[in-house]
């Protein structure tokens, strides 16, 4: 399949190259595509350094910091407009280790969307305060409760999707920007019936960088869920 991996950045100097010579020294026919919030600590510049070593490596720059989903948004369309059939969405903090690309590609054979899950088969995460495990895989729960859903990691973000699925979305229509909308995405390809399998990933929490996570992220996570799932009940789509 012709595949996109995509990752948006925000002051990810620290962490960048790795992931880019991770990425391609697995395969070199890779494309990818770094969606940078105008980072103030130079990551576009090291992507610019990158270009000359990998003529498969793309960087589109956005004016100001708008949130990871609309990053993703942005991603997305850069991708159906050329053509790609299979979109890797993957953290650039080395949370997501690109070894499991090619696996979740090769899934795409007989699904729709594949989730990198943390949850499928136990706990799989590495580095997490018992505070933190206990916030996403209660979040997990509730997301599950809510929106009915059968989804182990409904908001993991290492996923892999097949074009069809994405041409189905209005991204004009998805409310979500923050740590929800990984879930508002799988919920919007689930109601329509695509095929979602998880796949067992191994998360590494970042050890270089800061955390994106706010509180204000969370919030909006904990009413986006009863959201969708008026949604369901209802066939509200506003």
């Amino acid at each position: 399949m012709k595949t996109l991996i995509i990752s948006p950045t925000y002051n990810e100097r620290k962490n960048i190259a790795t992931l880019v010579h991770q990425v391609f020294d697995r395969n070199p026919n890779y494309h990818m595509l770094i969606v940078d919030d105008s980072s103030p600590d130079g990551t576009s510049e090291i992507i610019l350094d990158l270009q000359l070593t990998y003529p498969n490596l793309y960087l589109e720059v956005r004016k100001k910091k708008d949130g990871l989903g609309r990053a993703y948004i942005f991603g997305f369309k850069w991708a159906l407009k050329r053509d790609y059939e299979a979109i890797i969405q993957m953290d650039a903090d080395m949370s997501h280790h690109p070894k499991e690309i090619k696996y979740m590609i090769e899934l795409l054979n007989s699904n729709d969307l594949v989730i990198g899950s943390r949850y499928i088969n136990g706990v799989s995460v590495v580095n997490w305060p018992i505070r933190r495990l206990i916030l996403s895989y209660g979040a997990n729960l509730y997301s599950r409760f809510a929106t009915g859903m059968p989804l182990k990691d409904a908001t993991g973000g290492y996923k892999a999707w097949s074009r069809n699925v994405l041409e189905s979305i209005e991204f004009d229509k998805v409310k979500s920007s923050g740590y929800s909308f990984q879930i508002e995405m799988n919920f919007r390809a689930w109601i329509k019936r695509f095929k979602i399998h998880e796949h067992p990933i191994i998360f590494i929490d970042r050890t270089i960088g800061e955390s994106k996570m706010s509180r204000a992220i969370m919030f909006e996570a904990v009413w986006i869920v009863w959201r969708l799932r008026i949604w369901r009940i209802f066939g509200w789509n506003k």
